[in-house]
């Protein structure tokens, strides 16, 4: 499967992914993504919800069984880690080739 028709990342998914590193709800990962930002990356409950129903149909993320009913549980998928993993890549490249040029 071609993985690198997924990328680039936006800065939200790329938070979001990395926040499901281990299973978590979704307020969770709201939270977790600005902290991980750094204050950056602030998601709405909106915006959040719409953004895993796509993780989920693309396969990136994955529902985990939940003992409390009204929150739903998530984390990456294989696909998902393999998907973060090419583009962390991709962002390291960019980084080391902005630092060949002086910045």
């Amino acid at each position: 499967m071609n993985l690198t028709k997924y990328l680039p990342l936006t800065e939200t998914t790329l938070y979001i992914m990395l926040a499901l590193t281990q299973p978590a709800h979704g307020y969770y990962i709201m939270q977790k993504a600005e902290e991980l930002s750094g204050g950056r990356v602030r998601i709405a409950a909106g915006t959040m919800y719409g953004a895993l129903e796509n993780l989920l149909s693309q396969k990136l993320i994955e529902n985990v069984p939940s003992t409390d009913a009204r929150r739903k549980l998530y984390r990456i998928s294989e696909t998902g880690k393999e998907v973060l993993r090419l583009e962390i890549e991709r962002l390291r490249h960019i980084i080391t080739v902005a630092g060949t040029i002086g910045f």
